[in-house]
Order: structure tokens, then sequence, then C-alpha cells
């Protein structure tokens, strides 16, 4: 309704007779994406390296749907190492020969695709997909008691 009149009268009032009307859009883009985490792969406290000493640990890769990704480990910090050969670092640079596979049977080394290595694959469903990497220390040479460690970038490619 609309009114006519000045201040302090008795406005007379009518009715409008038309109206406009407008509309809108709404939008939202989902971008493909992924998330990363990972488990410690802790090879216990040890004695002698004289014998194979295994672990595992996860790797939890939650992707968008319908999103395909690729799981691709570094070589590592440790001096020296490579994809197929790993290296955790004690003191005086001292260091453990160690390997990360995909598999159960330790067969097939995780690394990048590169030097006889593997990758993982997936397609991502909205949620977490755990992959497990299987660690083995080889037997070797013991060193010096002491902790040994190294670091690992996992990379997701989508």
């Amino acid at each position: 309704q609309y009114c006519t009149g000045g201040p302090g009268t008795c406005p007379a009032c009518g009715t409008f007779t038309s109206a406009n009307a407008a509309s809108f859009t709404i939008t939202a883009t989902v971008a493909s994406n992924c998330l990363v985490t990972a488990t410690t792969l802790n090879f216990g406290s040890q004695g002698f390296l004289s014998a194979n000493v295994d672990a595992t640990n996860a790797i939890s890769v939650t992707c968008t749907p319908g999103t395909a990704w690729t799981t691709s480990l570094s070589a590592g910090s440790g001096a020296g190492a490579t994809v197929v050969l790993r290296k955790m670092t004690g003191p005086g640079a001292v260091t453990i020969n160690y390997t990360i596979y995909r598999d159960a049977a330790r067969t097939q080394v995780w690394g990048n695709g590169t030097s006889g290595t593997f990758t993982v694959a997936g397609t991502g469903s909205g949620s977490a997909q755990v992959q497990t990497g299987y660690g083995r220390v080889p037997p070797q040479t013991t060193p010096a008691p002491a902790t040994y460690s190294d670091t690992i970038v996992v990379t997701v490619t989508y």
C-alpha cells in the first residue's frame, strides 16, 4: 500500500497496481582435493641387527569423490639414502638401512616410481583410504646403542 497526506493529516491510502521481480543464480564449485596423514613406522628397540626386523605403518589418503590420486614416498633425510635403500641416522651420522614396501610380501619397494620402485594409486571416495607401509630393516652391522630416525615425505598427486 501507499499513502498520501502531509504531517498531522489523515492520509488517503491506495493500493499498488504493479510489482517487479528479479532472480539470481547460486553456484558452488567443489575442486579436486586430497589430504594425507601417516603414522610412525616404529621398528622398536632391537639388540643385534642379525635378522630382518619388520614393522608397518598406515598412510591415509582422503580425496574428494572421483578424484584419481597417486602416493609416492621420498628417499628420506638420511645422508646417502635412495628410494630403494633408506637410512635412519643416529649419533655421529651413523646410519641403519631400511626399506619400505607396498606389499606384505615385501617385494615391491614403495618409492616414487623411479629405480624400479612403485607408487600406490586409487580413486577418492570422500572417506579415508588407508594403505599399509611394510618396513624392513635387513641384517647389517649393528651400530652403537642410540635412537636412529628418518623423515619420509608422502606426496599425493591428484
